[in-house]
């Protein structure tokens, strides 16, 4: 099957540092590859792959200072994808609806998974206007808020089985919290728990401009007054199989509809439990009791920081390796693919072409069949 996949040029595919999505477009990406299939990727002229890549700007937009606007470069990449866009039998975007005025010409060839929350109330009259195009969520809870449109199906995110290596024993005595510093993922929760249990506490994020005063304001302070927290800073790949992997466990305490968390599975694969907050993905993701706990108020995470070492960290690996792992995540978007509308009508046409074949195999041994196309 000749693929491209179209991914936001934010970041690299894989991202040096932060990023979700394309990080799952890299890996979605490389596991197509390794299955046979001729894949071509629309992303930044750093990334890293065994696909063709079509660079569509230097590098990564949110690690070049020189960037001020990323729609034209965005702009730009659509223009060379529906140029060639005659060479693909499957189109799948990964940039939310940016590629929706040009998508008609080859709509029957097109999937876009969409990455982020779905609950804003712009969002809503642009689908409920379009509501045509095959979809595909990262989670069931994600589509709650959406208005009535044409979901292809709910692929859940899959890492590679080798990327992060399972720790038996972790060599840490701190609960970890990965991911961004903004109010919806709340490390201030994430800092109060840990101080309320007496467990060190080390925070691996980013911190983006736009949630610069939230650090100035709030976190940065309450880093300064506890004496057992740590700020690390982004971390790149190798980094964080150890600091997940020696890891107590991980604090996910979010205030908000995640539409999947990445982080939660990168925890598990390392063996490591994750303590969550009942919101999102969160329950169709963790496995209470067996890959970690989820709560609903900070009395009940600072009880469970208590019960994460009572569970098995190799029972909290198997969950990832039976539910998260890419090579079934690039499965189900196989499947997806084949029922788009110009792949199930090619695939039927085969079907009939071969039924021909046979018929008219039998038809030369004397039999008497009649052949209906």
């Amino acid at each position: 099957m000749k693929i491209a996949q179209i991914a936001p040029l934010a970041e690299s595919c894989p991202p040096r540092l932060y990023g979700g999505t394309e990080r799952i477009v890299s890996y979605l990406t490389e596991e197509l590859v390794r299955q046979g299939h001729e894949v071509t990727l629309f992303a930044s002229g750093d990334s890293k792959t065994r696909a063709e890549l079509v660079p569509c700007c230097d590098k990564a937009l949110r690690l070049n200072p020189l960037v001020r606007d990323p729609m034209p470069y965005h702009m730009r990449m659509l223009e060379e994808v529906r140029r060639r866009a005659g060479e693909f039998d499957v189109l799948h975007f990964h940039i939310d609806f940016l590629h929706y005025p040009m998508a008609a010409a080859f709509c029957d060839r097109i999937l876009t998974t969409l990455h982020g929350r779905l609950d804003l109330p712009d969002i809503t009259p642009f689908y409920s206007a379009l509501p045509g195009y095959p979809l595909v969520s990262i989670s069931n809870e994600q589509r709650r808020p959406m208005p009535k449109v044409n979901w292809a199906g709910t692929v859940g995110h899959g890492l590679p089985q080798t990327l992060l290596p399972f720790t038996a024993s972790p060599k840490g005595d701190y609960l970890a919290f990965l991911g961004r510093i903004s109010p919806e993922k709340r490390p201030d929760r994430a800092i109060e728990i840990a101080a309320r249990a007496g467990m060190k506490l080390k925070i691996a994020a980013k911190i983006d401009q736009a949630d610069q005063a939230y650090w100035d304001d709030l976190i940065g302070p309450m880093v300064a007054r506890h004496p057992t927290v740590e700020f690390i800073g982004e971390i790149n790949e190798h980094e964080k199989a150890e600091f997940l992997g020696n890891a107590h466990g991980l604090l996910f305490p979010i205030d908000w509809p995640e539409p999947f968390g990445l982080v939660m599975i990168e925890a598990i694969a390392c063996g490591t439990p994750v303590l969550a907050f009942r919101n999102g993905s969160v329950p169709e993701v963790i496995d209470h009791g067996v890959s970690g706990f989820i709560v609903d108020t900070l009395d009940e995470a600072v009880a469970a920081v208590g019960r994460l070492a009572g569970l098995d960290r190799g029972e909290v690996r198997a969950t990832f390796a039976k539910r998260f792992t890419v090579e079934r995540m690039a499965l189900d978007y196989l499947n997806i693919y084949r029922n788009l509308p110009a792949l199930r009508e090619d695939g039927l046409r085969e079907e009939g072409l071969s039924q021909i074949a046979r018929n008219t195999a039998l038809n030369g041994k004397g039999l008497d069949l009649q052949v209906v196309a």
